[in-house]
Formats: C-alpha cells, structure tokens, sequence
C-alpha cells in the first residue's frame, strides 16, 4: 500500500501538546518557528514516503545478510540512508556545537516518528545512533566529543548500545565484558554481547559501539560497571578487534540486524572511557532513556501504519449487504459497524500514543531549558510512553489484521508484517513489565508520589470530561494504597496501574485535542476534513476506552492476591 506521513496531525500535536511555540521563546529554540516546522515535516514526510517506505516490504523478504563477520543491507537500503545523510535529517535536534540544527527534540521525534512508520526496522538505526549522541554529549570527554559527535549527529557514522550478554539479560549486573587499562591512554575490551541493534552493515564507514564493561577493581553488580567507547575503526584508521559473530533470525524488524558482537578475540580490541570509572550505568542510563522514549514512538509508528492500511483496504474491499439495507447490494467493508469499531479503535489509540510520546518529549527540551519540575515529569512519563505505546502498537496491529480478514493472514498484503514487527517493542529497552516495577518503584516512591500528585492536579485543573475527572480520582486512591504496599503488592498492581495512569494523561491530552478543534471548526480555521476526525477521534476515546480502563482498579487493589496460589513455583 502507499504510505503517507501523518503530517497535518503531528503538527497539531506540536503544537497543542508538546506546545512547541512556547518552547520557541527560548533562545535556544528560537529557530522553531512555524515555516520551518512546516517545511521540515513536509521534507520529512517526502524521504519517508518516497525513499525509506519502499524498503519496508524489501527489507522484510529478503532481510540483511552476514557472510564471515560482514553483513549486507537488502537493495535500496544504501541509497535511501545516504538521501538521509545527505539532507541532514539526523541534525535536527542535534548539539549546534557539533554540526546539529538545535531544533527541539519533539520536533526531532516527528522526524523519526515518519521514517519509523515508513519502515520501523530500518528506523532503529538512527534512534540508536541519537542516543549515543546523547550518552557522548552528557558524559564524554572535550576529546570524545570533537573526535566522534559530530560524525555521530551528521549520520555519517552511526552508534550502538551494548548491555546485553548470554548469561545476563536485564540483569545487567550480572555482565561480565572486562576492560583493562591498556597503558596509553585506552581500555582493552573483551566479551560478548547479544541483541545488538544494527551492529553490523554497510550503511556507514564507521561503527561507534557503547559497550558497558567491568574494570578490574569494580565491585560486584552495577556499581562496578564503566561504559566505553569501542569503535570499529580505530582514530589511526585501523581496525579495532571486534567482530559480528552471527545475527539474529526474528519473529519481525527484518531490516534491522541484530547481532551477536565479540569483543577482544585477538586481545586488542580499544575502547575510551565514557564518564568517570563506575560510572556507567549513570552515563548508559542517559542513553537508554533516549531510547526508551524512542521505542515508544515506535509504538505510535507501527500503529499509525497498520490503521492507514487497514482503513485503505476497508475502503476497497466489497463483502456483503448493509444489514437492514438492499440485500442485493455488497458494499465496502467500512460501512460495517464492526468494521467501523475496529477502526475507530485503531485511530483514537494511534494518535492518544502520539500525544503522550510527544507530550515526553517535549519536556525533555524543557528539561535541557532548566524549567522546574521538567526533568521530574519526564522521569514519569518515560516508562508509561514507553509501555502504554508499545502496548498500542500491538493491539492496532493486531486490528489490522482483523479487519482484513483471512487476507491479514496473508503475508502478501503486509498487515501481518506489521504484526510480528510491532512484538518486539514491548521487548527491549526494558520489557514493559520493568517499566511498570519502574513506575512504582524508584519514580513513584522516590519522591513520595509529589511526582504524581503535581500530575493529577494538572489533569484535574484543565479536564472537563466527566470520565477523565472519575479516572483521575481513581488513580489518586489507587497511588496512595500503592505508596504504602508491600512490594509483592506493588509490583502485582504495576502494570495495570501503569495502563490507569497512561489512560489518564492521554485522555487528558485528546480532550485538549478535541476541544481545540471544535473551536477551529467553529471559527472556521484549519481543514474541516482533519478537524472533524480528530474530533470523532476524541470523542470515541472519551467514550470508550477511558471508561473501561477503570475496571482494573480491582486488579490494582488485589496486588498479589492468588499470585501465588495456584502455580507452581517448581516443576
């Protein structure tokens, strides 16, 4: 099917939600005004529709390809990297002082929310590539930073992040990469790491690797870890000593390859300090928030794609009579209730995802403008972006195929496509359970729910819709049983306190929406068309989905109940 940037909606979000004008009466952002918003969208929207959304269906058949260490991109992948090398596309809400535009990351989001919905695959690799920039911008060294940011913002090269190893999946404590002191300044780096997105290709001459590691004194667990710079290619022009070993074979995202990464084989494999000694969680932690958030929008990607292919193949497919009209006239699936439903589902939960993925972002520029209580926020909103999106994302995905009936089984037609790419989402960067323990751990009771309070009282001072306000109230009961649970309790209730407290803040942000666009249509400014569906949009999320989140309170309430009853610990 032919892909389309949801352009006209992720300015409306801009500028509502992440309320981007404000932000351009920093200085630092002061370049964000509304023709180059408009003018970057559109330049966006035009790479993503006409260079990286025909990779998607390639990328996906004939994936990438390793032969003894080196892997190959699918036809069409190099060319349509350069074209977003070239136009400048990863710059945008890169460091001024190392070759970046300085726009604001919400902005830089809207960038990669297109590409990522043009191919979400081949979309990871310049979101690894941001949050290295991010991790070597806060922590790296005066000499780190000219050596590598700039080539790293450009796309020129391009970055990962190693934590994981065979024996130690989120527990990254449990890690055993060694780096010792090689004597002139580098670190020799030995080990293995797994799942390493885009670790290996031939998109770029250089391959700058994040690789956590434990020095010889460090102590047991995090505390001891470092994380290092580790390039492919040496500041000499040699070749450092790591090696793909294999890649992975995966339910979804064929065009991203995940390799298994060896370290040190021959002894010589260098790598630079990023940070202080033991400081490495600190500095890892910078980028995979980046991440985090980055995933989320993943969610929002995945899901914008699917509900555009399931509504253009609503529109055409003819199958049966209107029930209570001409029985001798099949009409379009679309006119079905049914089929309605599904879709008006897919639609409202699609741009509630963008609402509170863009709504963290933007406090990300805030935070890095020092306005109080910003970094707080977006500590908050970080785990829910991430998992109530990808959340989304799977269940749009899985719409999509509904409603394309027998044929979204099909591969052929690409909506199971979107399907298997959407699973992994929830996955990495830290399964959406750990986000849940992440919220009613460290974010909830480290500042004795002030966090969350300040958060209740702004929904409760701008919503107006009677079932936002009820969820509201819910959600404050719900926060205070949690602040004073046992941690079995607590960390039963987490996820679908999580999906309460997501469910809160996105109705919040869609009333905003929707009031907003009434006005509009009552004025007589902006597109009908688009102001009517969000309105629709709006009103289908107020009147279906926040109502019927407010039976998991019961879940909440319970904590552990039964939890540990009924299954056996032990076969």
């Amino acid at each position: 099917m032919t892909f389309t940037a949801a352009v006209t909606e992720q300015r409306f979000v801009l500028e509502h939600v992440a309320r981007i004008a404000d932000l351009a009466t920093a200085e630092r952002f002061a370049a964000a005004e509304p023709d180059m918003i408009d003018a970057i969208l559109g330049g966006a929207a035009a790479l993503a529709e006409g260079e990286w959304a025909p990779t998607n269906r390639t990328g996906d058949t004939v994936n990438p390809r390793w032969v003894d260490g080196d892997v190959t991109m699918p036809p069409g992948f190099r060319e349509a990297y350069r074209a977003y090398v070239d136009g400048g596309w990863g710059t945008i809400a890169g460091p001024v002082e190392y070759g970046g535009q300085g726009m604001p990351n919400a902005l830089g989001f809207a960038v990669i929310e297109s590409l990522g919905a043009a191919n979400m695959g081949f979309g990871l690799c310049p979101i690894l590539t941001s949050g290295a920039v991010e991790a070597l911008a806060s922590h790296g060294s005066d000499e780190l930073r000219a050596a590598y940011l700039e080539k790293l913002v450009s796309g020129e090269w391009t970055g990962t992040m190693n934590l994981t190893e065979p024996q130690a999946g989120s527990d990254v404590g449990a890690l055993r990469t060694s780096a010792t002191p090689a004597g002139d300044g580098s670190w020799r780096v030995k080990g293995t790491k797994i799942f390493i997105t885009f670790g290996e290709h031939d998109l770029a001459d250089n391959i700058i690797h994040l690789v956590l590691a434990r020095t010889p004194n460090g102590a047991p667990g995090t505390r001891g870890i470092s994380l290092f710079l580790v390039p492919k290619v040496r500041p000499d022009g040699s070749s450092n000593d790591l090696r793909c070993v294999s890649i992975e074979h995966k339910l979804g995202i064929h065009s991203s390859p995940t390799c298994v990464m060896s370290f040190g084989d021959n002894d010589d494999c260098h790598g630079w300090l990023i940070g202080p000694e033991f400081g490495g969680m600190r500095a890892m932690f910078t980028m995979m928030n980046n991440a985090r958030l980055n995933v989320g929008l993943q969610g929002v990607q995945i899901a914008e794609r699917a509900t555009q292919q399931a509504l253009a193949y609503a529109r055409e497919r003819v199958q049966s009579s209107r029930v209570g009209g001409d029985a001798t006239r099949p009409v379009v699936i679309v006119q079905h209730p049914d089929v309605r439903r599904m879709l008006m589902r897919m639609m409202a939960q699609t741009q509630a995802a963008r609402a509170l993925v863009y709504a963290a972002a933007a406090e990300i520029d805030r935070a890095h403008l020092g306005i109080v209580g910003a970094k707080q926020r977006l500590d908050l909103l970080t785990p829910l972006a991430k998992s109530h999106a990808t959340d989304i994302g799977c269940e749009v995905t899985s719409l999509g195929v509904q409603v394309h009936g027998g044929m979204g089984f099909i591969e052929e037609t690409g909506a199971a496509q979107h399907y298997r790419d959407a699973r992994i989402a929830p996955i990495y960067e830290g399964t959406n359970g750990i986000q849940a323990a992440d919220l009613v751990g460290r974010k909830l009771t480290g500042d004795g729910g002030a966090g969350m309070a300040t958060l209740i009282a702004e929904v409760r001072a701008e919503a107006r819709d009677k079932g936002v306000l009820a969820l509201a109230a819910t959600v404050e009961e719900l926060t205070k049983v949690l602040l004073y649970a046992e941690i079995d309790d607590r960390l039963a209730a987490s996820a679908p306190y999580l999906t309460m407290v997501s469910t809160m803040i996105c109705g919040w942000l869609m009333e905003r929406q929707g009031l907003i666009a009434s006005r509009l249509l009552a004025s007589g400014e902006g597109e009908v068309g688009f102001l009517s569906r969000k309105r629709s949009a709006v009103d289908w999320y107020l009147t279906h989905l926040v109502p019927e989140v407010g039976g998991l309170a019961s879940s909440v309430r319970a904590g552990a109940l039964h939890l540990y009853d009924g299954l056996p610990m032990e076969m």
